[in-house]
């Protein structure tokens, strides 16, 4: 399906719009970028890259903020409305055995994150390591800052609906400033997406290619 073959759902200033699509082949970054410009209501518009290479729209169009992330051949997009320079961050990650997750936590993550993990029983810590890396990536893609703003600097405790702020340090902001909600796909993927800001309602379509 072209992106202009179908009727682009509105957006409003309250909501964030989560695309699903396959990646293959770079077929997901096109669909996404075709979206985008619809979004945009301008088919000449360019996508730049900020300082840390996180895909941005410069002015008139900044008030749109999205990301994207992909697993394998899955492909997701995050899109919202808000004031000059509003961001969004989303990142998805494919379930698969990770025997280094502990000492990947030791090293990258808070100290508190990581005393977590290891009381998780062993088939719990795999998707609690997940939920903490996902929720820590979209923040910091939201941020612009990515892995090289340090994930120990944004820390979560782990809460029945994901990962919950806890702590976060420097110029991020502070922890209760961000919504972080984990996105509900299926059993082989854990993402989450996160922005800066009031609450919002999500709102998650299917790109079929």
């Amino acid at each position: 399906m072209s992106h202009d073959e179908f009727d682009l759902p509105p957006l409003s200033p309250d909501e964030i719009h989560i695309w699903r699509c396959r990646w293959a082949g770079g077929a997901g970054e096109r669909a996404f970028a075709g979206l985008l410009r619809r979004y945009a209501g301008d088919e000449d518009v360019a996508i730049a890259r900020g300082e840390h290479g996180k895909p941005l729209f410069r002015s008139p169009h900044d008030t749109l903020g999205f990301n994207w992330s992909h697993s394998g051949d899955v492909a997701l997009l995050a899109v919202g409305r808000g004031p000059e320079g509003f961001e969004v961050g989303v990142d998805v990650e494919a379930v698969r055995p990770r025997a280094r997750a502990l000492e990947l936590s030791q090293r990258f993550f808070a100290p508190e994150e990581t005393a977590c993990l290891r009381a998780l029983g062993e088939g719990a810590r795999l998707q609690g390591f997940l939920t903490l890396w996902t929720a820590k990536e979209a923040v910091l893609k939201a941020h612009g800052g990515g892995l090289s703003y340090g994930l120990h600097r944004v820390s979560f405790t782990l809460g029945d609906e994901g990962a919950v702020p806890a702590r976060f340090d420097g110029d991020v902001g502070q922890a209760g400033e961000w919504q972080v909600h984990r996105l509900a796909l299926n059993e082989g993927l854990v993402s989450a997406v996160a922005w800066r800001g009031e609450k919002r309602t999500l709102r998650v379509f299917t790109f079929p290619l």
